[in-house]
């Protein structure tokens, strides 16, 4: 996990969001490869191993089915988040997190934040991955974009998509037979794809 995520990660309990404490282990760069989390509400602690902060209490990845990867492109998904100029966070829920590699290769300077990434993909120095079965465990309108894959398409995950997306940003969810939440304005949908924008 990138180290300056840390300020942008909340507890996953329900209380108030509050700046999480982090205890370094192993460092490579600016990634943090093992450490822990406490959260200063409720005494909560998070483990970070192989560079993976674990949300979810069990001490594995989050149960993302491995699945055949969205046919959607690089290009494609770059062109539907409508991001110019560097800097910020996009978010990939579930299966979406295998789009990270592609999308910074024509995104400089962006940081990805995998949510329950499947198994084989692996921390990248632009992308930090979190496992967290119930949540984004993210502060609220932190993320430039946030992209759902498709087995994460439910009501519950795309309202999380919504809680930490910025106004005027965009939702892309990797299914075209869902609804957007409230306060997301459907633009555009087809090829298995929705795009929505917060308002």
């Amino acid at each position: 996990m990138h180290i300056d995520l840390t300020e942008m990660l909340r507890c996953p309990e329900p209380h108030r969001e509050a700046f999480l404490v982090m205890s370094t282990g192993e460092m490579r760069g600016r990634m943090v490869r093992s450490g822990v989390l406490g959260c200063p509400v409720c005494g909560r602690e998070y483990a970070i191993l192989k560079g993976v902060v674990n949300f979810s209490g069990s001490g594995e990845r989050g149960a993302v089915p491995s699945g055949a990867p969205s046919g959607t492109d690089a290009e494609t998904l770059q062109a539907l988040l409508d991001l110019s100029g560097p800097g910020g966070y996009v978010v990939l829920v579930g299966s979406a997190a295998r789009h990270a590699a592609g999308l910074a290769k024509l995104m400089g300077g962006i940081h990805f934040v995998g949510i329950d990434a499947p198994p084989d993909v692996e921390e990248l120095p632009v992308l930090s991955l979190l496992a967290c079965d119930t949540m984004i465990p993210l502060r609220q309108t932190m993320a430039r974009a946030v992209v759902v894959g498709r087995e994460r398409a439910d009501a519950a995950w795309l309202a999380e998509g919504h809680r930490v997306l910025l106004p005027g940003r965009r939702l892309v969810i990797e299914r075209e037979d869902v609804t957007p939440p409230d306060g997301l304005t459907r633009v555009a949908s087809g090829q298995g794809l929705l795009v929505a924008e917060r308002r």
